[in-house]
């Protein structure tokens, strides 16, 4: 399995590092490893829902 760094899945997906780093966090990317201080995550990783936005419709 190939692993791309924290950086490049965050270009890819349009979010930021802080927000990915906190997907790994929150263990919501399977697959993810963490060696030392660092994330590597599956390269061929879905980018997970993120629950803070509301959805149209919602009160």
């Amino acid at each position: 399995m190939d692993f791309i760094p924290v950086g490049e899945v965050a270009v890819k997906w349009g979010i930021s590092e802080r927000r990915v780093q906190k997907f790994c966090e929150e263990q919501r990317i399977p697959g993810v490893k963490r060696f030392s201080r660092m994330w590597m995550i599956p390269k061929d990783a879905k980018k997970p829902i993120d629950g803070r936005k509301k959805r149209d419709g919602c009160a």
